[in-house]
């Protein structure tokens, strides 16, 4: 069944944003230029661009930023990790991103970069962390800050309790927003936010949400992300194993109705994970009654 909600009838509109990762190879690439310039369409409030671990993708991350800034009227922020770097390396970052027009960046530590599950053992002359990095970009000024948060604990967090308290030193920092890891419980986001306000923290946490690609490899994905993919997906996907379109059509639906009961629960901004395609974005946000807008070519403003 197909949701068909409209901002009116949630008694309210609902912000986006969207996420992009460099891509890999000539075929990848042209599968992200023709997202971008589909997705635009949806007016989002920023795209952002991830950052590989120990800069692994400090190259492709500045090659798309930039063609973002330049051929796009998308205000495009950078993904930032400090992992793996010394401060004169990461500064060295920052001044790259300000001179390209970058004046938003998500300040991640980053994954360790012999990969997730590794054990994670800060740069002796780096930032230790998120909060540091946060902290470093608010003394240099001049950008808006996006950090990371976990409904259902980063992988590496003792307990959700020293999560929290993660998420508290970068709000005291700094941080002008917090986007979410994906979930797709809504009841396990919500009793996490009920102990993010406890804890005292004010800063906006948005939603973000994944529109399910591929049942099988997101399970393999979440896993290492510390993400639970809940039995019912199992359930709503069961019998479209060899069905591409009935794939696409449960999957459209499943994101659409998330969100759907997260601006029922008050939330009014989301954060969406693309993977570099915009077709399922598309059937999520039109089941929305998201309305389309022209787009003008050319840099933004």
């Amino acid at each position: 069944m197909q949701t068909r909600a409209t901002d009116q009838q949630n008694g309210k509109s609902f912000r986006l944003s969207f996420e992009f990762f460099p891509p890999k190879s000539s075929e990848m690439e042209a599968q992200l230029w023709e997202s971008v310039a589909d997705l635009t369409a949806w007016n989002p409030e920023f795209v952002s661009v991830t950052y590989g671990a120990g800069g692994s993708t400090k190259a492709p991350t500045m090659t798309t930023v930039r063609r973002l800034l330049t051929d796009t009227p998308l205000s495009t922020a950078s993904h930032l990790t400090c992992v793996d770097a010394p401060r004169e390396e990461t500064l060295s970052v920052i001044k790259e991103l300000r001179e390209a027009g970058v004046r938003h960046i998500v300040a991640l530590r980053g994954d360790p970069s012999a990969g997730i599950g590794t054990a994670y053992q800060p740069h002796a002359q780096g930032y230790a962390n998120a909060a540091e990095l946060v902290a470093a970009l608010k003394e240099i000024g001049g950008f808006e800050i996006s950090v990371s948060a976990y409904p259902e604990k980063h992988p590496e967090s003792p307990d959700a309790a020293a999560d929290i308290e993660m998420l508290r030193r970068k709000a005291e920092s700094g941080a002008d927003r917090a986007l979410t890891q994906f979930f797709f419980d809504n009841d396990v986001f919500e009793r996490y936010m009920d102990k993010v306000r406890a804890a005292g923290i004010t800063l906006p946490v948005v939603p973000g949400i994944m529109p399910i690609q591929n049942l099988t490899m997101l399970k393999r994905f979440a896993g290492r992300c510390g993400s639970t993919v809940p039995a019912f997906l199992d359930q709503r996907f069961s019998g479209t194993e060899d069905d591409v379109v009935a794939r696409a059509e449960v999957a459209a639906d499943v994101a659409a109705e998330q969100i759907e009961d997260l601006i029922r629960r008050g939330h009014s901004e989301f954060h969406i994970y693309t993977m570099n395609r915009s077709a399922l974005t598309n059937a999520v946000l039109d089941r929305l009654g998201r309305q389309r807008v022209a787009v003008k070519a050319g840099a933004a403003a």
